[in-house]
């Protein structure tokens, strides 16, 4: 069966990204650290921890990345995929938490404003701008089609605004004099990476929740599902994900006459992959209506 368009990769093309940008990210901590410390600017130390928070997060998706991969066993019937949902909705928690403390620190700083070495602070953050976007990128390609991919390309994405902002205050601050500009920058690159995260955090609960994955319209699988020949009807339509990348389908399809099910069959399970991305699909042929022993304890309306 030919792969979906979307998921030409497989998570051990990413294992090389992953370990660029976690090798990046911690060899750039130890100098915010340094320099933090030696210029006393806050940003840095601040910047420096949350690029810790990165590390962290790209070390989580980077472990699910490998989870995913794992054979399934008679316990685990689906292997460990659902770990890279859990992976995507604790790196965006991180990322929220990271957020928060930034944002606490900022307040403070405006009733008290401490000096900042503008220089230093500027070439430090610049480095920043350059290792983040650098490590964004390389989950650039897969951030549409794997929620785990997508937490670590935030994750990267946010920190090179985080960098671009301590630049920027570090700039106005040489050219002004007004120490109150670093943490009015600070709160506001904190509110834009705020409303990204969002999205990361509501689609990973959702999926968490074996809710209908985004990308997908339930409405549509279901008419699809109701033009096949000789179906009458549909109901118990289940569309949930099993990782980050893959997803499951099982429904009950009402076909009075038994004919031509396996083709049928066949061919609903290539046209669900090829339009839906729906890779993992259980069909259940049922001939008489009276036949619905479930009632209405599990029906669907969807």
């Amino acid at each position: 069966m030919s792969h979906h368009q979307n998921h030409n990769h497989s998570p051990s093309d990413y294992n090389r990204a992953f370990a660029i940008g976690v090798a990046l990210n911690v060899i750039y901590i130890v100098v915010e650290v340094t320099y933090g410390f030696l210029a006393g600017s806050l940003a840095l130390l601040a910047d420096a921890g949350h690029n810790l928070s990165d590390v962290l997060g790209l070390l989580l998706a980077w472990g699910a990345n490998y989870l995913v991969q794992r054979k399934p066993t008679e316990r685990h019937t689906y292997g460990w995929r659902k770990s890279t949902i859990l992976a995507a909705l604790t790196n965006a928690i991180i990322l929220l938490v990271a957020m928060g403390g930034i944002a606490w620190e900022a307040v403070q700083r405006f009733s008290d404003p401490s000096p900042v070495a503008g220089k230093t602070v500027i070439i430090v953050a610049a480095i920043g701008v350059v290792i983040n976007t650098a490590t964004a990128l390389l989950f650039l390609s897969g951030r549409k089609t794997d929620l785990n991919i997508r937490g670590a390309f935030l994750h990267m994405a946010a920190d090179a605004g985080v960098s671009a902002g301590v630049v920027l205050a570090g700039v106005v601050i040489l050219a002004t004099g007004w120490p109150w500009i670093d943490p009015v920058v600070s709160l506001a690159i904190t509110a834009i990476i705020l409303v990204g995260t969002w999205g990361l955090l509501r689609d990973s609960f959702n999926l968490a929740l074996d809710a209908v994955p985004a990308g997908i319209d339930p409405e549509a699988v279901k008419t699809y599902l109701s033009d096949l020949p000789g179906v009458t009807g549909v109901h118990d339509l289940h569309i949930w994900a099993m990782s980050t990348s893959e997803t499951a389908l099982t429904v009950h399809l009402l076909k009075p006459d038994a004919r031509d099910d396996d083709t049928l069959i066949e061919q609903a399970s290539r046209e669900l992959h090829d339009r839906f991305g729906i890779e993992h699909i259980t069909i259940q042929w049922e001939r008489r209506p009276e036949l619905d022993h479930c009632g209405s304890s599990c029906q669907i309306n969807v």
